[in-house]
């Protein structure tokens, strides 16, 4: 076989094994998904009509905030679901299957990315999860083309393997699962100092910055544009240029600690 049979052999093997892990032990996906669906339903029900007349102005009603609080909470979905992915991570490197792993004749890369796409089939089913329970709650995408759900769908897979590579480099360099958890901790608190809930227009001088200039906030204004049919401007280059540049951040950081890594 050639050395590229090999690797995707290798890699279904890995990615196997890391599915009937998340198959066997729900709890932590299932606990990592609830605190979406928990905003979701907190902002919809409890705040959503304060939140639709600040948005769209005076006799706006819930569903102007649905529509504009559930791309955001995709997004943050995707951030929750790889805290899973550190732990897991730190998981393997802790508890000596790695060790064994570095003895046996597969290959070294397989490992990871096993964990990376099994990390992304994962997140795709949570936005899947979420996105039917803001369809149940009131959400509609009836503007959006064919062709805007299909960019909407490659956003979130592209956005899902960026954050997941960033967290599998975070298992790698935390000690112990609690660690990973609270290393990876930014993946859920950046989309909600982002334009997730609210616009950065509204947001207080003094913090807007911290609002725009990151990953979530141009990731989360165009997958809205498309959702919901209207303009993306700028957004989209940006969150395509904010993806890339962390998966080859995070791949980089991940292979060259793994690759020196002895636990």
């Amino acid at each position: 076989m050639s050395s590229l049979a090999l690797a995707a052999r290798d890699t279904t093997t890995m990615l196997r094994r890391n599915l009937l892990h998340a198959r066997r032990y729900p709890s932590l996906t299932l606990n990592l998904l609830l605190t979406p669906v928990m905003l979701l339903l907190l902002f919809v029900y409890i705040f959503g009509d304060v939140m639709s007349a600040g948005i769209g102005g005076a006799g706006a009603d819930r569903s102007t905030y649905i529509a504009y609080i559930v791309p955001g909470l995709l997004l943050l979905t995707i951030g929750s679901t790889v805290v899973g992915t550190a732990v897991s991570v730190s998981n393997d490197m802790t508890e000596g299957i790695i060790a064994r792993f570095r003895t046996m004749a597969i290959h070294r890369s397989s490992v990871l990315v096993g964990h990376v796409v099994g990390s992304v089939l994962q997140s795709v089913l949570s936005v899947v999860v979420v996105g039917a329970v803001g369809v149940a709650i009131g959400f509609r995408s009836t503007d959006a083309t064919v062709l805007e759900w299909l960019a909407a769908f490659g956003l979130l897979v592209l956005f899902s393997a960026a954050l997941t590579w960033i967290a599998v480099g975070m298992g790698l360099i935390s000690p112990n699962a609690e660690a990973a958890s609270n290393n990876a901790l930014p993946m859920v608190l950046l989309p909600m100092l982002s334009s997730a809930f609210i616009p950065v227009e509204t947001m207080p001088g003094w913090f807007r910055p911290i609002a725009e200039y990151q990953p979530f906030t141009p990731a989360i204004e165009t997958l809205r544009g498309l959702l919901l049919g209207t303009e993306i401007g700028h957004n989209g280059w940006l969150a395509v240029g904010w993806s890339v540049g962390l998966v080859v951040l995070g791949y980089i950081w991940a292979t060259a600690k793994f690759a020196q890594d002895p636990r």
